[in-house]
């Protein structure tokens, strides 16, 4: 997996999970993160929290729908610090999406709605690519 950027380094909270690139993936990677903030403290009425569950969930459908075919699991990895949640959906497909081309998109759902969300959080997205090419992180890095 690609090196995460390194202000997230310094978070204190950290969950890793790792799914089969199937629907149930979206569910699962939602409720944990729920789960995840409630142990870090980040009560679920936190006005960031439903955007970024949103946000996360389009990450991960992303994956299931356009990756699988090549990545038989999707990797989601969940920080959290006092003012700061960051998360990461990774796959094993070598396409790497231009996000802020889809900022002004008008498609419902997928990139344009995580650009959207993010943006208007005051948050960062950033792709990295895996050291051997073969696969993508999207990190989403939002403030609290």
């Amino acid at each position: 997996m690609s090196t995460q950027p390194t202000q997230l380094a310094a978070l204190p909270y950290r969950h890793v999970l790792t799914l089969p690139a199937e629907p149930s993936a979206v569910r699962l990677a939602r409720e944990t993160a729920e789960q995840a903030l409630v142990e870090w403290g980040v009560g679920l009425r936190h006005p960031t929290v439903d955007p970024a569950l949103l946000i996360l969930g389009e990450l991960v459908t992303n994956s299931v729908r356009h990756a699988a075919v090549r990545s038989p699991q999707v990797t989601v990895i969940y920080a959290a610090g006092r003012d700061c949640l960051a998360f990461a959906v990774h796959d094993r497909h070598p396409y790497q999406p231009r996000l802020y081309a889809s900022a002004g998109g008008t498609g419902a759902g997928g990139l344009g709605t995580v650009m959207e969300l993010t943006l208007g959080l005051g948050g960062t997205a950033v792709v990295r690519a895996d050291a051997d090419g073969g696969g993508k992180s999207i990190w989403i890095t939002l403030p609290l």
